[in-house]
């Protein structure tokens, strides 16, 4: 499924030497979540340089196998030329205008309507920004000037989930639920409330699946209760919790929350930003369980990554409601529907539908990863392996048939397999002592058989390393 790419014959460009980079890099970039003294101590980042289908490569001549796709993001590989060449043919048409003056650009309009038909039903209106957490952004604002013209001022608070990850803005921030996170900045703002995540390995491990489903999602209900239904804005959850170690809920626990919200009529908002546009094997995550949002967020994969684009969608009852009040949304971005980006989205679509990316993730190479990851099972340290469609993720524990962890806190083990993958040619997260992977939608069976060799081997060597 790897497409003919054309990054390596292209990349005629001349860099300063590595050493120079990353000289560099540490006078002056300052790299997204990162201990900027430990970055000093390691002497720089590692400077990717060129990448072709599912692997990237450095400046130290090393090809890894990019197991996160970017991050969560690169669903139909790198290197692909059309997309380049649509990029290239709008910024020749017109590479920029806002929308702010109650104009548009042919590209947004198209991908609009094109998302509307992927969503269906009541989510027909599409609001662009550059980000997931503007997008999310824009869903908490959108959100509460909803309920203040529903003459329900009152109805301020979203209910989150603790170890969801909504972005890393003021609100995106506050409305995850990374408690290192909230200690930096006086965070969250007022409003938002978190309750448990639905992470069985975790939190519910001697529990049965449905038991723990119904405590999980009752927690919705008795927080509800606890601040008065009257007070509910939203609730906002990711489908699949990723940047939170892949939680992937227990069955029946997301139509109990669904429930829950309907009972009474708590907004529900989806966060589509990692399972969006395939990666659990249909369009939307909230297709997958069965949900009926209210508003959705999307980024990463409608534009696999190649450039930056985000989306809000939201129901026509909410925007009937703007228009029938003659309300003015003060609310945009200066990039709010860019026409290049729009139209490297439109066509990263295209591909996704021509390639049949979705189907494939469903019934092809989704459970092909989860039958291969079972591989893993024989190590003494793998406490569970668990995915959905092409998102992964395995439990290190220092005794087989429990849920303990290494060392005095959590967080020891996983970065000493993260690391040992990385030096085997494999990039994967670590999230606590939870390794978590999702690789671009078009890997083959014999590259997803490479990266849970890469994990069986490096398993092995890390075991040596905490034993």
């Amino acid at each position: 499924m790897n497409p003919a790419t054309n990054a390596t014959a292209t990349a005629t460009r001349t860099h300063p030497s590595t050493a120079r980079l990353r000289e560099l890099d540490l006078a002056h970039h300052l790299p997204a979540q990162q201990n900027y003294r430990l970055m000093q101590t390691l002497g720089g980042s590692r400077i990717i340089t060129h990448a072709e289908g599912v692997f990237i490569h450095d400046a130290d001549g090393n090809t890894i196998l990019d197991g996160m796709a970017g991050l969560w993001c690169v669903n139909v590989g790198y290197g692909r030329s059309e997309l380049a060449d649509v990029a290239h043919e709008q910024l020749l048409q017109l590479p920029f205008y806002n929308t702010f003056f109650r104009t548009a650009t042919v590209p947004a309009v198209e991908l609009a309507t094109k998302i509307a038909s992927l969503t269906g039903g009541k989510l027909q209106h599409v609001f662009f920004s550059s980000s997931g957490s503007e997008a999310n952004d824009t869903a908490f604002r959108m959100v509460r000037h909803y309920w203040d013209l529903r003459g329900q001022p009152q109805r301020k608070i979203f209910i989150s989930r603790w170890n969801a990850y909504h972005g890393s803005t003021v609100a995106g921030t506050s409305l995850g639920g990374m408690k290192l996170m909230h200690a930096q900045g006086d965070l969250p703002i007022p409003g938002i409330e978190h309750i448990c995540q639905p992470y069985k390995f975790g939190e519910g491990f001697a529990e049965s699946e449905d038991a723990f489903a119904a405590r999980a999602a009752n927690e919705l209900e008795e927080r509800i209760l606890k601040l008065g239904p009257d007070k509910i804005a939203a609730f906002i959850g990711e489908p699949v919790q990723g940047a939170g170690g892949v939680i992937i809920p227990p069955r029946g626990y997301w139509e109990r929350i669904g429930a829950i919200c309907k009972k009474y009529g708590v907004l529900l908002v989806c966060d589509e930003v990692i399972c969006g546009f395939g990666r659990l094997g249909s369009w939307f995550g909230y297709q997958h369980f069965g949900l009926d949002p209210d508003l959705i967020t999307m980024a990463k994969g409608l534009s696999s990554g190649y450039l930056p684009i985000s989306a809000t969608v939201v129901s026509h009852e909410i925007i009937e409601l703007l228009r029938e009040k003659d309300s003015e949304f003060f609310h945009g971005f200066t990039y709010s529907g860019h026409p290049t980006c729009a139209a490297v989205a439109l066509r990263n679509i295209e591909i996704i539908e021509r390639e049949g990316l979705v189907k494939r993730v469903a019934e092809d190479i989704g459970p092909y990863l989860s039958k291969a990851l079972e591989r893993l099972h024989r190590h003494a340290i793998v406490g569970e392996t668990r995915s959905l469609g092409l998102i992964g993720a395995v439990e290190i524990v220092r005794q087989k048939g429990t849920n303990l962890r290494f060392g005095n806190k959590e967080g020891t083990a996983g970065p000493v397999v993260r690391d040992r993958c990385v030096a085997n040619g494999l990039m994967v997260r670590a999230v606590r002592d939870t390794i978590v992977m999702s690789p671009p939608l078009i890997i083959t069976r014999a590259e997803v058989d490479k990266l849970v060799d890469i994990l069986d081997k490096s398993l092995t060597e890390a075991a040596a390393l905490l034993a």
